[in-house]
């Protein structure tokens, strides 16, 4: 049975829509280009290989050959450049192959850009972060609307655009994506949150806490209930909050020194100021005996 991807339409309707435009407009197939021949694509956007699956795509490669032609446009002198196909043919060359099978057929750069940015974004491997720069690149570069990306990519527009407000959040929350610490899901529930730094915040919840996409989404639902629950509260504690800071401000000024407020929701907290060694602790008890004085 066959796969579905799950990032919409795979790599078999971009070729065969090459494959349409070969027999529309007649272009050439060569299905014995020189390996030596075909330079790199140079709007390749994907920049890292796995090792293990370019072997194992290799040794593939040696008992079956490729499968799949490589797509590349001509560039004159004998040459070609790739538009597709780059990991098949770094797996070509490391099988010792001499040959491959490829379409040849007429783009122009932001053709080429496209197609490599399409075919990226088929890939099994790629995570969301990846996902959403990629259709981001689609969008600028190549000057496309989401409407027409979605088409172009085979999905809701919706989902583009979910894809797309994952480039809204910090980055180290895209770096725990891209290190497949926390699931779409995850990703979505912390994009509704809006503020960076409770993002961040529930974030490390998630981490630490191992929750599940359920569990996230429970979690930012009564903190969002937390605070909505009594705004009269909220506006006391806004309020309190501001005291504080000016106080907080106002005692610095005279011990030379941040002090800080630490209080519950009982009302109950400390006055802490901090010291780095014995002399500057003297320096603040001198200033109690002189306010007491």
């Amino acid at each position: 049975m066959a796969q579905k991807n799950a990032l919409g339409r795979g790599l078999g309707a971009l070729i065969d829509g090459v494959e349409k435009e070969i027999l529309e407009k007649k272009i050439e197939v060569n299905r014995n280009i020189s390996i030596e021949s075909i330079d790199s694509n140079p709007f390749q956007p994907r920049t890292s290989f796995d090792e293990q699956s370019l072997e194992e795509l290799a040794s593939s490669i040696k008992k079956l050959g490729i499968v799949q032609p490589l797509t590349v446009r001509e560039t004159g002198d004998g040459r070609y450049q790739l538009i597709a196909g780059e990991r098949r043919l770094r797996a070509a060359r490391r099988a010792g192959l001499t040959h491959v099978p490829a379409f040849i057929r007429t783009a122009d750069d932001q053709a080429m850009l496209e197609l490599a940015l399409v075919e990226n974004i088929q890939r099994e491997d790629l995570d969301a972060v990846e996902v959403a720069i990629s259709f981001q690149r689609l969008i600028e570069e190549c000057k496309l609307t989401q409407e027409e990306l979605s088409e172009r990519v085979g999905k809701q527009r919706s989902t583009v655009a979910n894809y797309l407000r994952l480039l809204k959040l910090p980055a180290e929350i895209q770096l725990g994506i891209k290190n497949k610490q926390l699931m779409m899901g995850h990703a979505r529930t912390l994009v509704n949150i809006g503020d960076p730094k409770k993002q961040i915040n529930i974030y490390y919840k998630i981490i630490d806490g191992e929750l599940s996409v359920r569990q996230a989404e429970e979690l930012v639902r009564q903190l969002q209930s937390e605070n909505t629950r009594d705004p009269e509260k909220q506006e006391r504690k806004q309020k309190l909050n501001q005291d504080f800071s000016r106080l907080s401000e106002h005692l610095g000024s005279i011990f030379a020194a941040k002090v800080n407020f630490r209080i519950n929701e009982q009302g109950k907290g400390k006055i802490v100021i901090p010291f780095e060694n014995p002399e500057e602790m003297e320096r603040i008890l001198g200033i109690f005996d002189r306010l007491n004085s």
